[in-house]
């Protein structure tokens, strides 16, 4: 899963933006303001290895709109990590959050490290330096912009930033927004975990929802009986698969960087990812065929393919050789440019990570909302709501003669949960943006769901600056 390294994520995404702003009436001068990275901040700091030496390491954080604050995007760390890469992903935060609807602007971050060659004391030690670093510059804080968990890292590098954050600002009673993605006892949210791999099959579910749109790809509607590949077990990809394949399908292939399994007749994912765990991969896992080049399984035989990795996975080069109906791109801009226009001369839906992969920065909107209040969601209402239930349950008995057993009592009788409240906020979120952007999509007779979704969300963001007095 290498990337190459003449490759731009940012011209790539700038480009989907400039095809997007023919369908509209804007301004030069505002489009060129929307495209541009507003705050680019790259700095190196040392850190002492446990055997005396150092070694400098290169840190970003990338700020790409202030249309709206504060800003949002994950910490990546990686060996990959480098400013083009950051910036196509700052970018991809702005369209992202416009097209979903969440009230923030656009940012990532990332240090240039591979985290296998650290340990745990290592990472931390790597993280707050970073993570001070940002305090600094006043590139950080729960108004200004809130970092989250991306590729290399999660909620164990959220609750370092946290800590980190509240020692350098004991007043700020809202200090756990600085940082989405913690684990819940540093005040993160039910639900965040799985975010990303729940939104992904959200989306996929209703692009297959739509009759018309699977009768041209030769598919019937629902998750039933497709065959899904997947690449990339990691959170994203895990949970997607775990889904995905809980509705009816049959995940079978799954890639990842280092081999993958393939096998017709289904994978047990819960099994391969413990055998992952257990193993650093998926050589010897007793069931299906292990493929050592995991990347050429993109163009293996399936109606729905799964890119959970990195960037830059389906090129010019192997598009061509795509046989999926669908592409639902889990990860951040999994598919070129180039490559999205050979697909879509092939006949596949291609579902834009833009939208598909939003779950993460939805619940982590919610997470953040949830700190600024400083309550739980349904903590307040869960039990009156259960004993309202409760009471109706008891008039309907009296009035039929009828009584409910106590597990149906159980079952009608109970509450949200913030997991109940977390989810039906990103499945709402989810459905209404994907028939928002299929809509568009139809209205220009495109046949690009990225572009629609582009066009979407630069009217909004648009719209933000006309509102601000910036632009006419």
């Amino acid at each position: 899963m290498s990337k190459t390294s003449s490759y731009s994520l940012f011209d790539d995404v700038c480009g989907f933006v400039d095809e997007a702003a023919q369908y509209l009436d804007i301004h030069q001068g505002l489009l060129d303001q929307i495209k541009a990275c507003n705050s680019i901040y790259k700095f190196h700091f040392p850190i002492r290895h446990e055997d005396g030496t150092y070694e400098v390491l290169t840190g970003y954080r990338i700020q790409h709109s202030h249309h709206k604050l504060p800003v949002k995007g994950g910490i990546r760390f990686s060996s990959f990590v480098d400013e083009e890469e950051v910036k196509g992903l700052a970018a991809l935060m702005t369209y992202k959050c416009a097209l979903v609807n969440v009230p923030f602007g656009g940012a990532k971050g990332g240090v240039s490290v591979e985290p296998k060659n650290y340990n745990e004391r290592m990472l931390e030690k790597i993280t707050r330096r970073y993570t001070s670093e940002l305090i600094k510059k006043k590139f950080i804080g729960p108004a200004i912009d809130v970092p989250a968990p991306d590729y290399g890292t999660g909620a164990r590098e959220m609750a370092w930033i946290v800590d980190t954050y509240e020692a350098f600002n004991p007043e700020v009673i809202n200090a756990k927004g600085c940082v989405t993605g913690k684990p819940l006892s540093q005040h993160g949210i039910e639900g965040r975990t799985e975010a990303t791999g729940q939104g992904v099959f959200f989306g996929i579910r209703e692009a297959l929802a739509v009759e018309e749109d699977m009768r041209e790809l030769g598919l019937t509607t629902g998750y039933r009986g497709k065959t899904v590949i997947v690449q990339g077990l990691g959170n994203v990809g895990y949970y997607s698969a775990k889904y995905i394949a809980e509705a009816g399908a049959k995940v079978i292939g799954v890639a990842e960087w280092n081999g993958g399994i393939w096998d017709e007749k289904g994978i047990d994912i819960e099994a391969l990812k413990e055998y992952q765990l257990k193993n650093k991969g998926f050589k010897g896992f007793p069931k299906g065929e292990f493929i050592e080049n995991s990347i050429e399984m993109l163009t293996y035989p399936c109606d729905i393919l799964i890119p959970a990795a990195l960037e830059n996975q389906i090129t010019k080069d192997n598009a061509p050789k795509i046989q999926a109906k669908i592409i639902g791109e889990a990860a951040n801009g999994p598919v070129t440019k180039e490559a999205e226009k050979i697909l879509l001369e092939k006949g596949i839906m291609v579902i834009p990570d833009m939208y598909l992969n939003a779950g993460g920065v939805t619940v982590s909107y919610f997470e953040w909302l949830k700190n600024l209040s400083r309550v739980s969601f349904g903590k307040l209402e869960r039990r009156y709501d259960q004993e309202k239930f409760r009471r109706l349950l008891g008039t309907i008995e009296n009035a039929t003669g009828e009584e409910f057993t106590e597990d149906e009592k159980t079952q009608l009788i109970q509450g949200a949960s913030e997991r109940d409240l977390v989810l039906s906020g990103l499945e709402e979120t989810m459905v209404t943006a994907y028939h928002a952007i299929n809509r568009v999509r139809k209205e220009k007779n495109i046949k690009s769901l990225r572009t629609a979704g582009f066009i979407l969300a630069l009217q909004r963001i648009a719209q933000s600056y006309t509102d601000l007095g910036i632009f006419p």
